[in-house]
């Protein structure tokens, strides 16, 4: 997908209402205060030396630069929200609301923006160095923890 076709996702789940209960919909996972949607997904690397799975790691973080420099013009610069401490402290056993506690099992970090009432992230997802990479967008009401 295009950078524009991206962002006319974005625009679509900021205008969308939240459903009531979790669940999926042609987009990704939605549930109260928040939807998550994978903009873009690579291949995956089961039978990758490392070399493969290295050069679609930066084309994806290239890509969500890219597209972070477009709704800058929108919002102006974003927020760096590393996840690892959500991470930690989920691993602890605190209770983190999501769209955060599952984000922060895959994602190492977000660009953050706030536009009105919700935020809007970007991030990039692997579950493990074998699953593919997602460029991840999430919008939600929900404050970071």
């Amino acid at each position: 997908m295009t950078i524009a076709g991206h962002l006319a996702t974005i625009d679509r789940l900021r205008a969308r209402p939240f459903p009531e209960a979790p669940g999926r919909s042609e987009l990704g996972d939605s549930g109260p205060g928040f939807h998550v949607a994978a903009l873009a997904r690579s291949e995956e690397f089961w039978e990758d030396d490392g070399t493969r799975r290295l050069e679609v790691e930066e084309q994806y973080e290239a890509e969500r630069d890219a597209l972070s420099e477009r709704l800058g013009s929108r919002w102006g610069a974003p927020q760096h929200f590393s996840l690892f401490s959500v991470f930690s402290r989920s691993m602890d056993g605190e209770e983190i609301p999501e769209p955060w506690g599952v984000l922060s099992n895959h994602t190492p970090d977000l660009y953050l923006w706030r536009a009105e009432e919700r935020w809007i992230g970007l991030g990039v997802s692997q579950w493990d160095t074998e699953p593919a990479f997602e460029l991840l967008l999430v919008v939600t009401t929900v404050d970071p923890p």
